[in-house]
């Protein structure tokens, strides 16, 4: 006779994850809300209400499948970037400079204003300073998004990505310093795995474009591609690089090797979708009840802070930057989401012993609540900046 309890565990995530898919497909076509958002509410509910129904030995396998959608939404992004446009325009550099460093000083003053310890408030900080490429791309894709607002917005999304990936490296290897004296160990965990990661992501851009020239196949380079950024991510995975900065650099590199990829490649088909519904329903269990503890009031004031920073900074630097000021500011709202990006940059800190979940609880109120919140606000922005085709504004 099958054990039917052994076999319900081993069926509980994909289950689930089905049942969020459908979720989201239903509340997208009855209220247009962003599926990932609904795929997001669905982990945090198994995760936690329905507790113990998701076993977590299965949890370090979704891990890696995660990031595998993590590092395809990357390469995307980085293919995005055109940097001629950064070379004659420089005030989009500055714009998101000021914003990141502005984001970052106002969020660790609100944080040790309110009593967070100095580290955590830095590591909190360093975060707040990104913007989600997951949370971005899937709803501008969704949306069908074209124009001013939604190309600033990928622009400023990956350079806050790269600025606060330096700096929250920079942050915990100050923290696995003052915790073990082991210096080589915390540059180790921060500035030569940013450097290593990099040169590893311009070795695939430059590697993967020449075999695809030398098999005449550049005109169809999504399965290459893809393949690329799974072996990408995995060896990142094993060696504990940063695939945050390798697949951004994979991407920004290949674009500028000139391969002209097929219209399948936004959002990699249906292996995209299927990694993202399971990417934002996997982080989304990761937030728990217990994190949150006493700092669901900070968390709701630092989501704000770091909103009106975002906003206000783009607003200021829109004339100077060739766009209106309305339209810089819904450039800013754009950048909301932070959720999937925060998340598994967090996860992979414990490869190298680091703990930041249970010591970073207003983190995880501002990630639970920009986990539904910040797709939504991304959508809306470019409703309302009237770029997309598929929702018309009201």
């Amino acid at each position: 006779m099958p054990d039917y309890a052994d076999l319900g565990l081993q069926l509980a995530w994909p289950l689930a994850i089905a049942l969020s898919w459908m979720a989201g497909e239903l509340i997208f076509r009855w209220t247009a809300l962003p599926r990932i958002a609904v795929y997001g509410v669905a982990g945090f509910v198994f995760g936690n209400l329905a507790a113990g129904y998701l076993p977590p030995s299965e949890s370090k396998n979704f891990m890696l499948l995660a990031n595998l959608g993590f590092g395809l939404i990357l390469f995307e992004l980085g293919y995005r970037i055109n940097l001629r446009w950064l070379r004659n325009n420089p005030w989009i550099v500055a714009t998101s400079l000021a914003e990141a460093a502005l984001t970052f000083a106002a969020v660790y003053w609100v944080a040790t204003a309110c009593g967070m310890e100095a580290l955590p408030a830095a590591l909190t900080s360093s975060l707040a300073m990104s913007s989600s490429p997951a949370g971005l791309l899937r709803v501008l894709n969704e949306q069908g998004a074209a124009g001013q607002v939604t190309e600033r917005a990928m622009h400023l999304t990956a350079l806050n990505c790269v600025m606060a990936v330096f700096t929250f490296n920079v942050v915990v290897g100050i923290g696995v310093f003052q915790t073990s004296g082991d210096l080589p160990h915390a540059a180790g965990s921060s500035l030569l795995v940013l450097f290593a990661s990099s040169v590893l992501g311009a070795l695939f851009g430059a590697l993967v474009p020449l075999w695809l020239r030398l098999i005449d196949a550049a005109r169809d380079a999504t399965l290459a591609f893809a393949l690329a950024v799974v072996l990408l991510v995995a060896v990142t995975h094993v060696l504990q690089f940063s695939p945050v900065l390798a697949a951004l650099t994979f991407g920004l590199v290949a674009r500028h090797r000139r391969i002209a990829l097929a219209p399948a490649q936004r959002n990699f088909g249906v292996l995209g979708d299927l990694l993202a519904v399971l990417m934002f329903f996997f982080v989304a269990t990761k937030v728990e009840v217990e994190h949150l503890g006493g700092g669901i009031l900070l968390g709701v004031l630092l989501v704000l802070v770091r909103g009106l920073v975002k906003v206000g900074v783009c607003t200021a630097f829109a004339r100077v930057s060739g766009i209106s000021a309305r339209k810089g500011a819904l450039s800013g709202l754009a950048l909301t989401p932070i959720s999937v990006f925060a998340i598994l940059l967090m996860e992979q800190t414990r490869w190298i012993g680091v703990d930041l979940f249970d010591s970073l609880a207003p983190l995880a109120a501002v990630m639970l609540l920009l986990d539904v919140l910040g797709p939504v606000l991304t959508q809306r922005a470019v409703v309302w900046a009237h770029e997309t085709r598929h929702i018309k504004e009201a």
